[in-house]
């Protein structure tokens, strides 16, 4: 506890210098990660941080010196390069995307490796520490470095809100936007400068390794919270700052842990809380969403069954042994009787000994099934033209999911109709 209390307190410059300048980094590179994401091109990132290690060396070869502004000029100008050269490779030969994204991060980052090896084996002392842009070094940050992140991380905070609904309609509908005589090639340039600028500020915290995740992994978990752009850009922003703050406070607590990887195993297991526990698009919402789906479908199927084989009569009440609903319609036995006692629960069917009936509410539930299920068949044969014997499989499947607006609107389009395509009575209330 006192170690919690005293990072929080940020009474430390040393804490407060890595706590600011890792929560920069990963907001503001989130931000711009989103649309890369958006943009389905998630690898982008992978090559450009790999691609920015011959510009460093570059840029302390020429300059002799750690000066930031050689390192990171010198990181921009390669990394830009390197998706120059993935968009021609891709646009003029036959190879694809994510082969060029391979052949470029490849040989660019093996071309850093040995402009590394060079500068080790030069004696320059002022190469130390160079090898940190690896895989990075959040907790050498110094009060510069975070004047260096700040100004770039309000500058990707202008441009994102400036070109905001540019980037997002590039991202969704690139033919709309030309076709609207927006200068989509610059707005494309536009948005691999900040990806660019955002890899190379990032690089100091996590490295080289390990940029792709911090650009990529908080746009990836924010998708599974909310269809909203605007949304996910906001969530996955603050994704980025929770684990730069997690991996700055791991770092502390346990000095032997840098504190770059920590951040992305945070940012990994918010993605991975995400991924099986958002409300709507995780696992098991969608597990549950599966099961309750296919509690109703064998729940209308029964009652459906039942209603039908009062057809035959014309008395809906009759209780019936599970034998007689299974030759209407088949159903394992067990799974039968679990269902029917599940019905009796909620008010649908009732019980005498081994025989089953509908109630008043069983008997509307049955009806409007096999209503929607005839008039489906209805609109299959009169309005697409296909045969009657070709209707009954889909219609099977539409009963269960029309709701009650598209089902009085298939209603009004067929004139109400009396008898479906076989000649069976279509019931109404």
């Amino acid at each position: 506890m006192n170690s919690l209390f005293e990072f929080f307190s940020f009474s430390d410059p040393n804490i407060r210098f890595v706590v600011i300048g890792s929560v920069l980094l990963t907001a503001s590179s989130a931000i711009v990660g989103s649309f890369t994401f958006l943009n389905k091109k998630s690898l982008v990132g992978d090559a450009i941080a790999h691609a920015v290690l011959p510009g460093i060396c570059l840029g302390f070869m020429l300059s002799g010196t750690k000066n930031p502004v050689f390192l990171i000029g010198g990181a921009f100008i390669t990394g830009w390069i390197s998706l120059v050269l993935v968009e021609y490779i891709t646009s003029k030969t036959r190879i694809k995307e994510d082969t060029a994204i391979g052949l470029i991060l490849s040989v660019f980052f093996g071309i850093g490796i040995l402009l590394l090896t060079v500068i080790q084996k030069s004696g320059n002392a002022a190469q130390s520490g160079l090898d940190h842009f690896l895989f990075g070094k959040a907790a050498s940050l110094v009060g510069d470095d975070l004047y260096t992140f700040a100004a770039v991380a309000i500058a990707l905070l202008i441009a994102v809100f400036l070109f905001f609904k540019e980037f997002t309609l590039l991202a969704f509908d690139k033919d709309y936007a030309r076709a609207i005589g927006l200068p989509v090639k610059r707005i494309e340039l536009i948005l691999t400068s900040l990806i660019v600028l955002a890899v190379v500020i990032g690089i100091q915290a996590v490295g080289v390794v390990l940029m792709a995740a911090i650009l990529i992994t908080p746009a990836a978990a924010a998708r599974f919270w909310t269809d909203r752009v605007r949304i996910m850009i906001l969530l996955a922003s603050v994704f980025g700052a929770i684990s730069g703050l997690a991996g700055a406070y791991i770092s502390y607590t346990a000095p032997q842990m840098p504190t770059g990887p920590w951040i992305v195993i945070v940012i990994s297991m918010i993605a991975f809380v995400s991924f099986f526990f958002a409300p709507r698009r995780g696992v098991v919402s969608r597990l549950l969403r599966q099961y309750t789906i296919r509690r109703t479908i064998n729940d209308e199927n029964i009652l459906k069954a039942l209603y039908q084989l009062g057809e035959e009569n014309k008395n809906f009440f009759i209780q019936r042994y599970p034998d007689e609903i299974i030759r209407k319609r088949k159903f394992e036995k067990d799974n039968l009787l679990k269902v029917l006692k599940r019905l009796r629960a909620q008010g649908y069917v009732e019980s005498s000994g081994n025989l089953w009936g509908l109630t008043e509410e069983g008997k509307t539930r049955g009806q409007r099934v096999v209503k929607i299920h005839r008039l489906w068949e209805m609109y299959l044969t009169t309005q697409l033209h296909i045969a009657p014997d070709h209707v009954h499989e889909d219609a099977d499947t539409i009963e269960h999911l029309l709701t009650p607006e598209l089902e009085a609107e298939l209603e009004r389009l067929l004139d109400y109709p009396k008898q479906d395509p076989h000649r069976s009575e279509i019931p109404y209330k």
